[in-house]
């Protein structure tokens, strides 16, 4: 909890509760589904968890906005995201249903209200959202083809649309949306070394 505790200091105790079970339950639980890496394992609060709360150094999800996890895994971003935001709804999509089966366990074992877990591929989907997140699912490009027609659009404040989690060099990756795309170097907030490759990619629906 140290990383988490350093970056979000005025968590509720609740949240600081459903942290820290997670911590403890994703080791045990991987055993069986082996969703995250031996070598990554022993990074999981700062390479999971701490990677997917970074959307909430930028986005802020109000009460009753809709989000859609595309490509969960075991859950992340989705995961620690409903923790932070426990008045927003979450909706986390795998097409694999062995992760859909964890995501629901760990769902049960944290006291989650606020999230549902649907097994199907992101293409079918007919479920739509406030905003799309991801993580290392796939290139932007194919991301936003299947994910585009989630997104409501509409919204008075003009913030709704897709948000992803990206590494590496994403030059000729997001070439062809210009300036319709921002990107926010994860590095702004959190000083590890690992985040300095690590970017938020945010398209305005």
């Amino acid at each position: 909890m140290e990383l988490i505790r350093k970056y979000f200091p005025r968590l509720e105790t609740t949240q600081e509760r459903q942290f820290q079970k997670l911590i403890e339950v994703i080791p045990i639980l991987n055993k069986q589904v082996n969703i995250i890496s031996r070598k990554d394992i022993d990074h999981l609060e700062e390479r999971h968890i701490l990677h997917s709360m970074a959307i909430a150094k930028k986005f802020s999800f109000a009460p009753g906005n809709s989000v859609i996890d595309v490509g969960t895994g075991g859950g992340f971003p989705g995961i620690p995201l409903a923790i932070l935001f426990p008045e927003s709804n979450f909706i986390l999509v795998d097409s694999i249903g062995k992760k859909i089966n964890l995501v629901k366990e760990i769902f049960s074992l944290l006291g989650l209200k606020n999230v549902r877990a649907i097994h199907q591929r992101a293409e079918t989907l007919v479920e739509r959202a406030d905003f799309v997140v991801s993580r290392a699912v796939t290139a932007f490009p194919r991301l936003y083809q299947w994910t585009g027609s989630l997104i409501k659009s509409g919204r008075e404040e003009g913030l709704n649309g897709l948000i992803a989690l990206k590494g590496g060099d994403l030059e000729s990756e997001l070439s062809s949306f210009g300036n319709r795309v921002q990107l926010y170097p994860i590095s702004e907030w959190f000083e590890e070394p690992f985040f300095s490759t690590k970017t938020i990619v945010y398209l305005n629906k």
